[in-house]
């Protein structure tokens, strides 16, 4: 007979009773964990809230857990609505379950709704949706105990109100546990593989913006293009004793006196004249008659105006055009001497002295 020491005896654990033993020890280390737990804020008002879950799901399947929290106006879930990022203790204690979460950029997101407030109470209803997977450990009938999982409300204050979910037992089957002579299904339909193209994106945003400078830049050039642009300044007037030379000149080589249109030469003379001398003196010559051409001649009070002579040249034009009086060949050629007469000496001496003549030559 082999000696033990007292202190090392241990009592045998039939092999029919360890399966169940190690069951309950691990039933007890997740009870013995941290469990969800509510908060309310000191004088808050407890939201409602409502859940359920379905009594039966297939594993591999999700399976909804469906949450209705009745709150305040001011007051919303959470976006995420529920806490269970992969790193915290209701994810954890989630995946010890044998729960998962899908992935939420695919088909199985989780969905939250917020109804609009109610006229009387004033609070609103919102609803989360959230698709858990159930994942358990072997195949075969299983059943599943759903923790209590963390609700997250945000008050109009800045406080956050926590809520849990009740337990929820399920059973979970295999997919194919009720079907005789099962065997694997197809693969489902191929979905459209989305790429983001990152690159082609911001050259396009580069080629809309270069697109939209380029039409400012370009109606900027055709409105400068189309301003109104500053007009000339005109040529400055011709001095009125230039003007008239011009007019006798071209009266004496316009082939009248050749012609022997004696009158019509007459005429020329006498409107060069008296257009000289409305533009020198400032008054209207050639709708003027010959007593107003002299009665604003001797308004000016200028010595240098040969009044006499101006008066005669005038009178004699006047019975050439109204008295119908013919004059002769000599008279015409005395008359241009008088007229370039007249405006030698009414042009300014200043003018005179620095050398302006008559076309032709004549000083």
């Amino acid at each position: 007979m082999s000696r033990r020491r007292v202190g090392s005896m241990r009592p045998a654990v039939p092999r029919a009773v360890a399966p169940l033993l190690a069951a309950a020890i691990t039933v007890a280390c997740t009870a013995a964990r941290a469990e969800c737990v509510e908060t309310v804020p000191s004088g808050a008002e407890r939201p409602a809230l409502v859940d359920s879950f379905p009594g039966r799901a297939l594993a591999g399947y999700a399976a909804t857990l469906h949450v209705v929290i009745t709150h305040g106006k001011g007051e919303s879930v959470l976006p995420r609505g529920l806490e269970l990022q992969s790193a915290s203790d209701a994810a954890r204690e989630l995946k010890a379950a044998g729960f998962s979460l899908p992935d939420q950029d695919g088909g199985a997101a989780a969905r939250l709704t917020t109804g609009e407030a109610d006229a009387k109470t004033g609070r609103r209803q919102t609803t989360l949706d959230l698709p858990l997977l159930a994942l358990p450990p072997q195949p075969g009938r299983h059943t599943l105990q759903l923790p209590r999982l963390p609700v997250a409300v945000a008050r109009a204050s800045g406080d956050v109100v926590t809520l849990c979910t009740a337990a929820h037992a399920v059973l979970v089957d295999d997919p194919t546990a009720s079907t005789p002579n099962a065997r694997p299904r197809d693969n489902p339909p191929a979905r459209t593989q989305r790429e983001e193209w990152s690159s082609l994106e911001q050259g396009l945003k580069w080629l809309a913006l270069g697109l939209a400078a380029g039409a400012v830049v370009a109606w900027l050039v055709q409105r400068w293009r189309k301003r109104p642009k500053p007009v000339p300044p005109p040529p400055p007037p011709r001095v009125p004793w230039e003007v008239a030379f011009e007019r006798l000149h071209e009266a004496r080589h316009a082939g009248l006196l050749e012609a022997k249109r004696f009158p019509d030469f007459f005429d020329r003379v006498n409107d060069a004249i008296r257009e000289y001398l409305g533009a020198r003196f400032g008054f209207d010559g050639l709708e003027s008659t010959t007593d107003e051409t002299l009665a604003a001649l001797r308004r000016v009070h200028s010595f240098g105006i040969p009044m006499a002579e101006i008066a005669g040249f005038l009178q004699h034009c006047d019975l050439v055009k109204f008295a119908d009086l013919t004059p002769t060949l000599d008279e015409c050629e005395r008359a241009l001497s008088v007229a370039e007469q007249m405006v030698r000496s009414t042009m300014p001496a200043r003018a005179f002295a620095e050398g302006s003549t008559a076309p032709g030559g004549r000083a």
